[in-house]
């Protein structure tokens, strides 16, 4: 039996463009699945990658700060028998600001994109997998900030806390249905998200203290993590959100 095989399957995901998202959906597609990738932009690397390995790629571009349309995104992919056999919720976005000074434009990008979109899509995606009878899995990209507070980054903070309760609600309402939703939550990641604290030194070298890893992570740190909640034998698997951090949390 092999555990990891996804031939045959279709996989979501969104923000591929690059980073996480982008690892992601490579790693998904070395394991045979073809590739649906939404994003802000277009993601002609994305593309070149996941086609290298032999599988489809479809792209969808749509800007998540307005997620009402993502229903009809959804009816739009699954016509003429085509299903979403994963759905894998990475987009995500960052601003920072003091407390008192943080924007009522930053907050509401920031959960528009972060925990919005992912109810809107993942509202849509489900109701395709029930009445198509799939055994759907859902992996979302919750974070270290599900779990801690942080600084200068109210929306995002809210946003993760929101994904990670979420996820265990929609494992609560989905498991009946054949259907598991998990969470990965990242640990400090080479990603454009966290360029701007890798180059304040003070900061980079307190986060890099505290890691008992020894180092920052990087997009195929978490391959197995999203290969293991997403495969067909992991159907016992529901409602968990795995810190993929190097120890961070465990210091």
């Amino acid at each position: 039996m092999t555990l990891f095989d996804f031939t045959g399957k279709r996989a979501l995901v969104t923000g591929a463009r690059k980073g996480l998202g982008q690892g992601l959906a490579l790693a998904l597609a070395a394991a045979g699945a073809d590739i649906i990738a939404l994003g802000s932009q277009e993601m002609p690397e994305t593309r070149k990658k996941v086609e290298a390995l032999g599988r489809t790629f479809e792209e969808v571009v749509y800007d998540l700060t307005n997620p009402s349309g993502l229903a009809d995104v959804v009816t739009s992919l699954t016509t003429d028998g085509r299903n979403i056999d994963i759905l894998v919720n990475n987009a995500g976005q960052i601003r920072r600001a003091d407390f008192t000074e943080f924007s009522e434009q930053d907050w509401d990008d920031v959960m528009n994109i972060n925990l919005k979109s992912i109810f809107m899509l993942s509202q849509a995606v489900v109701r395709h997998m029930t009445d198509q009878k799939i055994a759907g899995r859902i992996v979302n990209i919750a974070s270290l900030l599900s779990f801690q507070g942080g600084i200068r980054v109210a929306s995002y903070t809210s946003s993760k806390h929101a994904v990670a309760g979420l996820t265990r609600l929609m494992a609560n309402e989905l498991a009946v249905k054949g259907i598991t939703v998990n969470a990965i939550a990242p640990g400090y990641m080479e990603t454009d998200n966290t360029e701007a604290l890798r180059n304040d030194p003070d900061r980079n070298r307190s986060i890099m203290e505290r890691i008992p890893a020894g180092r920052w992570g990087t997009p195929s740190d978490l391959d197995t993590a999203l290969l293991f909640f997403a495969a067909p034998a992991s159907s016992y698997v529901t409602g968990q959100i795995l810190a993929v951090d190097g120890g961070w949390m465990a210091r």
